[in-house]
């Protein structure tokens, strides 16, 4: 019984250990999956949820998800998430983690599909986690190769095209050209570079000599660069367009095909022809010698190499202009540098041992511009192609180059022997640390103070009942008085698996026992809930505890001191450079250009430190706007998502403190005096052409407004004589003006009030009498409205005209006329006070003359309150469309309620609406709209497809036009990338070829809509002077937004 008993353990044993190898598979497959939902790296985050989670992967997103939310503040998700931060376009993928439990049951289920090795682990336990290695290599080896970044640039329309004082200039994205706005931008804002560049010259015998055809392109490269930085001094545009000088580049590179470079091949070409450029300027005896080249005095140094090769020294002088540094295994920049610097072993080797090859490089001459290029590209053999390292690597605005100097170099070898000697003591530490955290001599060890403590909670417990092994084995009773366990778990299974167990082992052993139910020498339900020791004694337990809690704290005590002693070594490590001496020799951060996308798709930008402003600028193609360090750490640093940095160029003390004296309002202004004639005369003629343009422009919009006012006037003066029943004759005879019948209209009850007030002074003194103190009792009571603070719920101008006016500070003349107006109109009542009052308002209004009033002011102002009326109607409806999730007719509303609005707040700001909450909502349905696309295209029927395409080409693409053509707001501006990110999240995707087509013809008109014309259809008419209660409307619209209720008002 005893030996089959056993046997059956041991095949327990081994379908025990198979099914938690198994378990093991599973467990890293779920770890892949939750890392690829979540985009957490951290392997220790993600099994730590896991195991809180109990295995369940829907849980354990939601547990990250929510915890992420509070970390974030939970910030408004309009409000752009990074990236992507804010400006341009960009490649990487945007955080798609679905934030309520609706959307992650939908999520969850689509990303397990992605994964066959997860479906495969759920049908078989037991089957290889090479499934998922291999789809993995499949779907890489399937992805769509596309060309480095697509058409990223923007185009400001001929809105809000003007160049705001001196504030810098963008560069336009002709099509796969932001990197050459990324390397030009940054070496304009150079004051240094940029002298060089506006001064250049060449003596006309050596133009005529030229006849070297790279050497006649490169003089004419020059000079296109000269314009272009002449314009980005002088233009009135917000951006200017670099076509000319790219059409020189064309061919230059590795392929015509593929125009889209990267920065670092860029700037070398650049620098290899502006060097070869002024060379032809340098009068030298030599043409090899390059000594007084400007360009290679500027962006040169040079470092020596010694070293030991097959045991023989050498050393030798070199050249270098932009210094490469490889990220993969480095924190930060120092130790980029240090790991480039130093190679192999380079001391003296003991006589037993031969050293085959080590050296070290020493910075002999630094340049006072000094570039750093990152690479953040490699060559997967496996998969056949380039991808890109998102690893973190840390920079800082100063970094001190004294440790990398020769002249330094016997310190620093010092030091670095130093280092090497705390960092092996740091080593033997972490590895005796190490054996108390992994303790053990199996495959599974644990920390050795948790392995006491959990002995020391076993010695502790006391059982309530003897164990069933106590019972079989030792027949002495249970000591009574033994204190009950305390349950801090859930119940086990352990006593059904025994039960299962000895019953098996029954059948084989006597089979007429299995008939028979099982009788246990004790009962399963009484015994222990956790493991306790069966027989102890007092003593004993007394001894076991001191001896394990003395072992405890030693061991606590020797980890924590080992923890000290690594630490204190660290430190020591850390601060070893930070000898003043050391710090003798600072380079401070100019500019930062970085890179966002994969290897074969991407988008780059620069950060560039602006001196006057003593900030952050990101240069964004024709986009710049100001920027935090906090953010350029976030998008340049790397690691967090697929933006980091590409280039790094650093400037002298020098030079830093030039550009701090030079980069001025006067010295701006002093720059653009300073141009040549020839320079000169290409901005003024570039900038009157522009001015032109936008002139012919704004005529040819101000006819096309006028013929559709017409056309509206005519259509709602229809609609009304239609409504009314009769013609509305206006009183106002010879330039009548018909608006302001209608405003008298809407607000008759309020006059008909204002004559039943005066009937004691009609009785008593007559009809004049009876309208001068209705007049003036109406007065006194519109002016008072007019002074009341608004609310969120009132707006008190879309009672009355007079209070618009009034809060606009109309002429009196205006004021008194529409008042007296409002007493002439006929539709006021039928009773014979309201009839004699209305005639002799009316003979009042023929007395006045021309001269009294300027009718085509007062008609002005007229147009502009039912222009206010038209904006308040658009928004009111595009509100309630909105909060019935009818979100393409809101937005056409929304638009153009925001249209409108900026004409009448271009003249006061009391003329029009709240701006900022059109801006809201309108971003909100365009988020919401945007959405709801992208939902169809990733849905591949070709039904839902064509519908999202159209919702981009008739809304979304027109409405960012529109947004982007005005003053573009940060959180419009972040709206639009988050949209943006989200249709370039879809580049290297698998998908089909029609998709990928559509999205091809899609992203550049995305990316740069001004490449077409705004078509944006218009809502049905609408008639803004019709007499309902539109103040009733605005109140419960309001208080609907307010109390995130849906209400319809008819």
């Amino acid at each position: 019984m005893t030996a089959e008993l056993q046997q059956q353990a041991q095949e327990g044993g081994a379908a025990a250990s198979a099914a938690a190898e198994s378990r093991a598979r599973c467990a890293s497959v779920l770890l892949n999956q939750l890392r690829e939902i979540t985009g957490i790296q951290d392997p220790a985050v993600l099994h730590a949820t896991l195991k809180a989670a109990d295995g369940d992967l829907m849980q354990a997103v939601e547990i990250l998800t929510e915890s992420h939310a509070e970390e974030s503040g939970q910030e408004p998700s309009d409000c752009a998430a990074e990236p992507s931060d804010c400006e341009g376009s960009a490649v990487g993928t945007i955080d798609s983690i679905p934030h309520n439990k609706a959307d992650l049951q939908k999520a969850i289920p689509l990303r397990i599909e992605e994964f066959p090795s997860v479906q495969a682990m759920q049908k078989d336990p037991n089957t290889t986690v090479n499934v998922a290695h291999e789809s993995s290599v499949a779907e890489s080896k399937n992805r769509t190769k596309r060309k480095r970044c697509e058409v990223w640039g923007e185009n400001v329309g001929q809105n809000g095209w003007r160049r705001t004082d001196e504030w810098p200039v963008g560069m336009k994205n002709i099509g796969n050209t932001c990197w050459f706005s990324a390397v030009i931008q940054s070496l304009f804002q150079l004051p240094e570079f940029r002298r060089l560049v506006l001064g250049y010259s060449l003596p006309q015998s050596v133009l005529e000599n030229c006849q070297s055809r790279s050497k006649k392109r490169n003089i004419a490269f020059m000079q296109e660069l000269q314009c272009l930085f002449a314009l980005m001094l002088g233009t009135v545009h917000k951006y200017v367009d670099p076509t000319r000088a790219l059409e020189l580049l064309k061919g230059a590179f590795r392929s015509p095909d593929e125009q889209q470079q990267d920065v670092s091949e860029f700037t070398h070409k650049l620098l290899d022809w502006l060097e070869d450029a002024f060379q032809l300027a340098v009068n030298v005896n030599s043409p090899q010698d390059k000594s007084e080249n400007p360009m290679v005095q500027l962006f040169y140094g040079t470092f020596l190499t010694e070293g030991i090769h097959e045991g023989k020294t050498f050393s030798k002088i070199e050249t270098f202009g932009q210094y490469p540094l490889q990220v993969n295994g480095y924190k930060n920049l120092n130790e980029c540098l240090e790991g480039a610097l130093v190679e192999g072993e380079t001391e003296s080797p003991p006589s037993n041992q031969s050293v085959k090859y080590g050296q070290e490089r020493w910075f002999t001459k630094l340049p006072p511009v000094l570039t750093f290029e990152l690479s953040r590209f490699e060559f997967n053999q496996s998969l056949g192609q380039p991808e890109k390292i998102h690893s973190k690597l840390e920079f800082s605005r100063v970094i001190y180059m004294d440790r990398f100097l020769y002249s330094n170099k016997e310190l620093i070898q010092s030091k670095r022997e130093e280092i090497k000697k705390l960092k092996g003591q740091i080593a033997l530490l972490q590895q005796k640390l190490e054996r108390y955290m992994k303790y053990g001599s199996g495959a599974d060890r644990f920390p050795l103070a948790d392995m006491l403590l959990y002995v020391l909670q076993f010695a502790s417990t006391k059982p309530a009942v003897a164990s069933c092994a106590q019972s079989l084995v030792t027949p002495e009773p249970q000591a009574k008085g033994s204190p009950p366990v305390h349950s801090r778990g859930e119940v086990t299974q352990a006593t059904e698996n025994v039960q299962d167990a000895v019953e098996d082992a029954a059948a084989i052993s006597h089979p007429e026992l299995v008939s028979r139910p099982l009788q246990l020498p004790w009962d399963p339900v009484e015994t222990t809930d956790y493991p306790a020791p069966h027989v102890v004694s007092e003593d004993e337990i007394s001894l076991v505890m001191t001896c394990l809690q003395r072992w405890k704290d030693e061991v606590e005590q020797d980890i924590q001191g080992l923890r000290n002693s690594i630490a204190l070594l660290a430190q020591s490590v850390e601060l070893m450079y930070a000898d003043p001496s050391l710090h003798q020799v600072p380079y401070h951060l100019h500019a930062v250009l970085v890179h966002e996308g994969q290897a074969n798709a991407g988008h780059y930008w620069a950060y560039i430190y602006n001196q006057p402003r003593k900030s952050w600028l990101k240069y964004n193609d024709i986009s710049v706007t100001e920027a935090s360090w906090e953010e350029v750490e976030r998008d340049s640093f790397g690691g967090l998502k697929n933006a980091s940095a590409y280039c790094l160029m650093y400037i002298s003390e020098a030079l830093f403190h030039l550009a701090a004296d030079e980069d001025s309002s006067e010295h701006f202004q002093q720059e653009v005096e300073a141009l040549s004639m020839d320079l000169q005369h290409y901005v003024q003629e570039s900038n009157w052409r522009l001015e032109r343009e936008v002139a012919e422009w704004e005529e040819e919009q101000s006819c096309k407004m006028a013929q559709m006012e017409q056309s509206e006037s005519s259509v709602e003066s229809q609609d009304l004589s239609s409504d009314s029943g009769q013609e509305l004759s206006s009183p106002c005879g010879h330039g009548a003006c018909p608006l302001s019948s209608e405003h008298a209209m809407i607000t008759k009850d309020q006059t008909a009030q204002a004559i039943a007030n005066t009937a004691d002074a009609y009785e008593k003194n007559g009809v004049e009498a009876a309208l001068k103190e209705a007049f003036r009792e109406e007065y006194s009571r519109l002016y008072q409205l007019s002074q009341e603070s608004p609310t969120p719920q009132n707006d008190p101008r879309l009672q009355h005209v007079l209070v618009y006016l009034l809060q606009n500070e109309a002429p009196k003349q205006v004021v008194e006329r529409t008042l007296l107006e409002q007493f002439a109109d006929r539709n006021l009542s039928f009773d014979e006070r309201s009839i004699r009052i209305m005639k002799v308002a009316r003979a009042k209004l023929k007395d006045i003359g021309p001269d009294e009033v300027n009718m085509d002011e007062y008609k002005k102002w007229h147009e502009d309150y039912s222009l206010f009326r038209k904006v308040s109607v658009y928004l009111l409806t595009g509100l309630e469309l909105y909060q019935n999730e009818k979100y393409c007719e809101a937005l056409t509303y929304l638009v153009y309620a925001y249209q409108n609005n900026m004409t009448l707040l271009m003249k006061g700001p009391s003329r029009g609406v709240d701006e900022a909450l059109i801006a809201l909502y309108r971003r909100k349905c365009l988020l919401k709209l945007n959405d709801a696309a992208a939902t169809l295209f990733e849905s591949c029927h070709e039904v839902h497809v064509a519908e999202g395409m159209n919702h981009l080409d008739e809304l979304i693409i027109p409405c960012m036009h529109l947004i982007i053509s005005s003053d573009i707001s940060k959180d419009d501006l972040d709206a639009i990338e988050v949209m943006r990110s989200r249709w370039c999240s879809y580049l290297g995707k698998d998908m089909d070829e029609d998709l990928q087509l559509k999205l091809g013809e899609l992203l550049p008109r995305l990316l740069d809509c001004s490449a077409e014309g705004v078509v944006l259809k218009e809502p049905p008419k609408i008639r803004p002077n019709s007499p309902y209660d539109l103040c009733s409307r605005f109140a419960a619209v309001m208080e609907s937004i307010h109390r995130a209720s849906t209400v319809t008002v008819s």
